[in-house]
């Protein structure tokens, strides 16, 4: 999976730059293979991320600004969606990659799994204890037949 990160080498905003720097610095303090995509330079990258940028994730104007993120195809989100899953300690999840051992996020996933197998564990236990229960209404409903047998 390549993540592509679509940034521009020549913009006027510092606030651009800032967000780019922030992206690809945390990516690589992540050690997260990734593709800086230039769009000031390379018109065919700035039309493909122009088109692949969700609608509902454009703003007003239609026209979204670097950095953009994306896995492959899948587009992952905008600055802001990035800073918010790193906020999180989410940022494998939001790119759609397995955490690395040991980091957090893989905490995280193992004590959900964790989780999900006691609750399965306790789903079982109840239904083998509900199997049980209706097996020994059966017996008793079969002992209070056989006795109103013997008793006629």
């Amino acid at each position: 999976m390549v993540i592509k990160v679509f940034l521009a080498s020549s913009s006027g905003s510092t606030a651009i730059k800032k967000k780019q720097q922030d992206v690809v610095g945390f990516l690589e303090a992540l050690r997260v293979e990734y593709d800086p995509l230039d769009i000031a330079c390379n018109e065919e990258n700035r039309m493909w991320m122009r088109q692949n940028v969700p609608e509902e994730k454009k703003p007003a104007n239609g026209i979204p600004l670097p950095p953009q993120i994306f896995n492959e195809e899948s587009y992952c989100g905008d600055y802001e969606t990035f800073f918010d899953a790193k906020e999180d300690n989410s940022v494998f999840a939001f790119l759609g990659l397995p955490p690395p051992p040991g980091s957090k996020e893989a905490h995280a996933e193992e004590e959900e799994q964790e989780e999900a197998d006691d609750d399965r564990d306790e789903e079982d236990l109840q239904s083998e204890e509900e199997e049980e229960a209706e097996v020994q209404e059966e017996e008793e409903g079969d002992l209070e037949e056989t006795q109103e047998e013997e008793a006629e």
